[in-house]
């Protein structure tokens, strides 16, 4: 298996909306400090400062033993040597990012229903990323995904889920009871005056949801 449910627990996705006055490799520091488990760069295009910045992302995560992929973009995720990449529905399948990857490198693919989970699974994805689960500004055209479309999803597959979309320490509660394996989150990190203390709560929410 090249990721287990565990890695799932606090899966963060990067934003530079946020970066005001530090750098997003501090808030990344940060978050890594505070206990996230999983590390998404989400870029849709990288300049030759932030393609650096992405090696040193994936050198970082390493430290602290957490997984590291690039959203979307394979070529980079083969570049910097990412653990691999998180393709959406839209992208290509999961059996071509397979033979570019390799049989070592962890493919995240998205999923809204069971029909894409059951899929993704089939085509060789090691994760789903679920969502939206509630509002979120960073995807405003995002359809809401049922708690209990999720629990299906998740009582379907045998690879690990994570729900996205929205989530917050406010609303972690509502996906008790689904069977997810984590919660991705892009905001409730990012946007956080104290990044490591927040993601430290965060941690501590997401693990008490999953035993209930």
């Amino acid at each position: 298996m090249r990721v287990n449910a565990d890695a799932m627990t606090l899966y963060a996705v990067t934003d530079r909306t946020w970066v005001k006055d530090t750098t997003l490799m501090d808030q990344v520091k940060e978050a890594l400090e505070g206990g996230i488990t999983f590390l998404q760069l989400r870029e849709k295009h990288l300049s030759k400062e932030e393609f650096k910045e992405a090696r040193e992302m994936k050198e970082l995560s390493k430290e602290y033993k957490v997984p590291f992929v690039i959203n979307d973009n394979i070529e980079v995720a083969l570049a910097v040597d990412a653990d691999g990449v998180h393709i959406g529905q839209d992208d290509m399948s999961v059996e071509e990012a397979r033979k570019l990857l390799g049989e070592d490198k962890i493919i995240g693919v998205s999923a809204h229903n069971v029909e894409e989970a059951i899929k993704a699974q089939k085509g060789g994805a090691d994760y789903l990323g679920v969502g939206a689960v509630c509002a979120t500004s960073t995807k405003k055209d995002a359809n809401i995904v049922s708690k209990e479309e999720i629990k299906k999803i998740c009582h379907t597959v045998e690879i690990p889920v994570v729900a996205i979309g929205g989530i917050k320490k406010e609303n972690i509660k509502t996906l008790e009871g689904t069977d997810v394996d984590g919660v991705a989150v892009v905001s409730a990190i990012f946007a956080a005056k104290d990044i490591k203390k927040d993601t430290k709560q965060l941690r501590s929410l997401v693990e008490e949801m999953k035993q209930k």
